[in-house]
């Protein structure tokens, strides 16, 4: 994601939790938030219920609780590194 005009509200690819979520929806005027992931996705957990779910874009919802999860492309490789905006958040 390199030098993008997304990058200058102070928040990175490498930011946590809301902050990371909100930086990947809005990059590049929003064009990577329904990009498809690598290798069809990460499976993981939902950090809000716990449920199991298949992460397929740069940011996704939980099918069971419609919790917001988001990773960035430089760390798209690792479940480990999906972030959660946050019990309540919803998408504008």
């Amino acid at each position: 994601m390199g030098n993008c005009g997304s990058c200058g509200s102070g928040a990175g690819p490498y930011a946590e939790g809301r902050e990371l979520v909100e930086f990947v929806y809005n990059a590049h005027d929003g064009a990577l938030r329904m990009r498809p992931l690598p290798n069809g996705g990460l499976t993981t957990s939902c950090q809000g219920c716990g449920g199991a779910f298949v992460l397929t874009t740069f940011v996704g919802l939980c099918p069971h609780c419609d919790g917001v999860h988001a990773v960035s492309p430089p760390r798209s490789d690792d479940p480990a590194n999906i972030q959660f905006a946050g019990v309540g958040f919803r998408l504008p």
